[in-house]
């Protein structure tokens, strides 16, 4: 039997044994598939493996949504690999060779101030002082204070002399360390960028250490302070050795140094307490000192409020020198950080009583010292720090009353700094006259603008761009503005052109009145009259008490380089205090987005409004 063969000829269909089923059945599925195939592809199909030997078969890789040819794939990956691989190593060569930035700014002037006006309390250090005290021309004095008092037999070594002297004033010191340490809780960042932080901090811890040994500071409960060592009046025409009287540098004083103590005396020992307070926060990260110095100050705090009485009665040492005029504002000043520092609400009460802003003076506005910021009154001080509760924690009844009095008697402090109000006269060259015309102007000055940049400050971190004065609105630059033009007139922008800062800028004072910069550090030793002739001569000082701010120009804005003329020439602890504050106020410091520490000094504080609870669980059946 034969069939059409359909690759031509003939196809002979046999049932010869030699193909099988499986044979035909492929020969069949060949032919069919042949016959999809045009003629190379056949060709192809029916080569045999001989035909292929010479070529190779290419390879591809399926990345899904596209087939690529493998080694055109390979290629590009290891392109991008060795790129990858190459921008590294130049970026780490980039990073590793040393190449010149530009450098910074120079720090402002008030920046260049600030450290030299702390180096003055290097130099006011008493006591064995620190290898790196960094004044050559000082060295270990008064080390046997107390202990040569037969009433008090105890040590008090240490703290800072007060000015030109070598008396230790406990009211002024202390409210100079109150001050130091509420400049660091306010712009800790900014002592820390200029490499400050821990100097000041050493330089409170200083007078904190001192602080504690005039009284029993292991006591919770207390009946005596010491107010003073050493003695200054002269009043009496005495020709008997003591710290007025006589013209000794510290290291050479021999002397008796009596001590002075009170047993009524709220003034000082709110003060103190408010001292230890605030350097608590300072040191909140140490909290073994810190709590010791909470403990101290309750005990003080705790002391004054039993114990009525002013520090200075009238004929003492203290009331020539520092006489305080009320203790009424220490209680509220002395309240506040004492709240801050412990959290208890009961010191709050204390500082926000009606009765207690009443006689503290808050609502003399006719008084022409009225906002006047002293190391006497420190009731503007403390207006300003409670009106911070209120701006950032606003805590509510039943303080909010109070509180809102202050913030609004702070609006009118404020409004009174600026010349167009008239509250205070201003002399020709710029310098507000805060003590009316009176010696030693820089101190208030040097405290208001610290108020004044403070406030701004504040208001600026609680999003308030200014404050009314009656229907007038002002922005918080006017209070910056008035802050630098004090600040600029005590560095120099003045009538005389001289800086007011020892050693700052090339024209400055060259004969403080002080014991210790005036006479010669040469080996001799002066005895009590022996160094009148230093006191006396016209020549500079022949050391440089380096960030001492004199007492400053009179009302029209004359200046006497006179050793002889305090009122002129002679610094102080709390002025230079309150310089302190106000340069680290004022300098252009970049710090972040607000210049002050919000929360540092709410830390001891609990929650105004405690967290809900939580919801109960959902009813079960």
């Amino acid at each position: 039997m034969f069939g059409r063969d359909p690759w031509g000829g003939p196809l002979e269909i046999s049932n010869a044994d030699s193909a099988t089923d499986d044979d035909r059945s492929r020969d069949l599925d060949r032919a069919a598939l042949m016959r999809q195939l045009d003629e190379t592809q056949q060709s192809w199909l029916l080569a045999g493996p001989g035909d292929q030997a010479g070529k190779k078969k290419k390879k591809y890789v399926d990345l899904g949504c596209v087939v690529l040819d493998r080694k055109i794939f390979m290629w590009t990956v290891g392109t991008i690999l060795g790129l990858g691989v190459f921008i590294g190593f130049v970026m780490m060569i980039v990073k590793l060779v040393p190449h010149k930035r530009p450098p910074p700014p120079p720090p402002d002037q008030y920046t260049q101030a600030l450290h030299k006006a702390l180096m003055f309390f290097n130099a006011q250090r008493s006591g064995p002082l620190p290898k790196h005290n960094g004044v050559s021309w000082r060295g270990n004095s008064c080390m046997k204070d107390g202990l040569s008092d037969s009433t008090v037999r105890r040590s008090l070594v240490g703290g800072f002399y007060d000015a030109g002297d070598a008396i230790k004033f406990n009211y002024p010191m202390a409210w100079s360390m109150t001050m130091l340490s509420w400049s660091v809780i306010e712009y800790k960042a900014k002592y820390e960028a200029i490499g400050e932080l821990d100097h000041i901090k050493e330089l409170i811890k200083w007078g904190t250490d001192y602080i504690l040994k005039t009284f029993n500071s292991s006591a919770d409960t207390i009946d005596r302070i010491v107010a003073q060592v050493g003695v200054g009046d002269t009043s009496k025409g005495s020709s008997q050795p003591n710290d007025h009287y006589c013209w000794m540098r510290p290291e050479d004083i021999d002397y008796k140094r009596p001590v002075t103590e009170c047993h009524s005396c709220s003034d000082l020992a709110s003060e103190m307490a408010a001292a230890l307070a605030a350097a608590s926060i300072v040191f909140k990260d140490s909290k073994t000192y810190s709590d010791k110095l909470v403990k101290g100050a309750k005990a003080l705090y705790k002391f004054g409020r039993l114990q009525r009485g002013r520090y200075s009665p009238n004929g003492s040492d203290q009331a020539i020198f520092y006489n305080s005029t009320s203790y009424w504002d220490e209680f509220v000043w002395g309240g506040a950080w004492m709240y801050f520092a412990t959290g208890n609400n009961s010191y709050l009460t204390i500082a926000t009583a009606p009765g207690m802003a009443k006689h503290a003076g808050a609502y003399w506005f006719g008084s022409p010292n009225y906002g006047v910021f002293t190391w006497d009154d420190k009731l503007p001080g403390a207006q300003v720090l409670l009106s911070r509760l209120r701006l950032f924690l606003s805590p509510g009844y039943p303080y909010e009353e109070i509180l809102r009095t202050f913030h609004n008697q702070t609006d009118n402090v404020m409004c009174s700094y600026l010349p167009l109000f008239n509250s205070f006269n201003f002399t020709k060259g710029g310098l507000i006259q805060l003590n009316h015309g009176g010696p030693q102007p820089l101190q208030y000055a040097v405290n208001a603008a610290f108020l004044a940049s403070l406030y701004s400050d504040y208001l600026e971190a609680a999003d308030t761009p200014g404050w009314y004065c009656g229907p007038n609105f002002y922005t918080t630059e006017v209070l910056r503005k008035f802050a630098r033009s004090q600040l600029d007139y005590i560095l120099g922008k003045n009538p005389q052109k001289m800086s007011y800062v020892v050693g700052f800028g090339n024209k400055y004072p060259k004969r403080p009145h002080h014991r210790g910069a005036s006479i010669p550090h040469n080996g001799v030793k002066y005895g009590c009259k022996g160094g009148f002739k230093w006191r006396e001569t016209k020549k500079a000082n022949p050391n440089v008490l380096v960030g001492a701010m004199v007492a400053g120009p009179d009302r029209h804005d004359g200046f006497k380089d006179v050793r002889t003329n305090y009122n002129y020439t002679e610094p102080t602890l709390a002025a230079n205090a309150g310089l302190v504050a106000a340069l680290i106020s004022i300098a252009d410091i970049p710090t972040g987005r607000y210049s002050i520490d919000k929360n540092t000094i709410f830390s001891a504080i609990p929650p105004m409004f405690p967290t809900p609870p939580p919801p109960p669980s959902a009813w079960k059946p």
